[in-house]
């Protein structure tokens, strides 16, 4: 995730319900439903499921760690205990595939990266960026892109301009895409003589979301897709600021050492793509722009 966004929910659910408005991760009549039922059941694929290590496919079933708090791309259902969203959807779709079943562990976003090299989890899968500095520690199997998009309470009452909110109070999720680019937006104010912006940093998207409500900060960055949700689950009180920008392409994380297992993913996220599972995944959760074809699907690393 450019984020990059445990991010457990819990906490944060306790301050959204307290500002009035329901986000990622409380649950509302809009994620009910249908929207926690599959969008698809995917059979098993045999040639797939036959390029699975036999150290991942032994208990059928791999442990995969992810922040549940970057709605609507993971985050939790209104149970309190079911990791649901666009990125569960899509790698339930691939393991099944690969004639796996997905444990899914909720986890804080910049503890999952270092859990994924130990071993506590066979995978990662928490809208994370592919980018240089986290390929020399995993694989990375790409399937999306998102920009990033801004975000403002109704109105814009204060006044926030993408390319110039020096002296501003801007929250972002800790470890996202979106920290260096604040962070070189607040060093052109400097230079310019103006204040540097408030990059407030935080582990969980929920409660970045929640001060914007309330107005403890300014405005907000983050990935597209979650930006989006955002203002739709707000009940009018928050509004997307000026065009996306960037690009920022996902992936999931496995091990370096696990390069057989990155290509079964590969190969399987290929799978979906082709049968047109991965398009009604996109379609239900609002994401069909960042939708990358299967020839885009790669295995990412670079040299340590």
């Amino acid at each position: 995730m450019p984020r990059q966004f445990t991010r457990l929910a819990t906490t944060s659910c306790a301050v959204l319900v307290a500002a009035a408005t329901v986000l990622a991760g409380c649950g509302s009549s809009s994620q009910s439903g249908s929207a926690t039922k599959p969008t698809v059941t995917t059979k098993a694929d045999s040639k797939l499921a036959a390029m699975v290590p036999q150290e991942i496919k032994a208990d059928k079933k791999i442990r995969v760690g992810t922040d549940a708090s970057y709605a609507p791309n993971e985050f939790m259902d209104a149970d309190g205990k079911t990791v649901i969203g666009m990125d569960v959807e899509l790698y339930d779709a691939i393991a099944a595939k690969l004639g796996l079943r997905v444990d899914w562990v909720p986890s804080e976003f910049g503890n999952i990266l270092p859990a994924v090299q130990s071993g506590k989890y066979e995978a990662g899968v928490s809208s994370f960026t592919i980018n240089p500095e986290r390929t020399k520690q995993v694989l990375m199997i790409s399937y999306f892109n998102s920009p990033i998009q801004w975000v403002t309470e109704k109105g814009n009452p204060k006044k926030v301009s993408i390319d110039s909110a020096c002296g501003l109070q801007v929250g972002v999720q800790k470890d996202t895409v979106e920290v260096p680019d604040l962070e070189a937006r607040s060093k052109k104010c400097v230079a310019a003589g103006k204040p540097k912006i408030g990059v407030q940093a935080l582990p969980g998207q929920d409660t970045v979301t929640s001060n914007v409500v309330t107005g403890k900060y300014d405005a907000m960055t983050a990935d597209l897709p979650i930006a989006v949700y955002a203002v739709r689950q707000s009940q009018g009180k928050l509004a997307l600021l000026g065009e996306p920008y960037g690009q920022a392409p996902y992936g999931f994380i496995v091990g370096k050492d696990q390069k057989k297992f990155a290509d079964a993913i590969a190969a399987a996220t290929k799978a979906i793509i082709d049968d047109g599972t991965y398009a009604k995944i996109l379609k239900k959760w609002g994401n069909e722009k960042g939708a990358i074809t299967a020839d885009r699907v790669k295995v990412e690393s670079a040299s340590s």
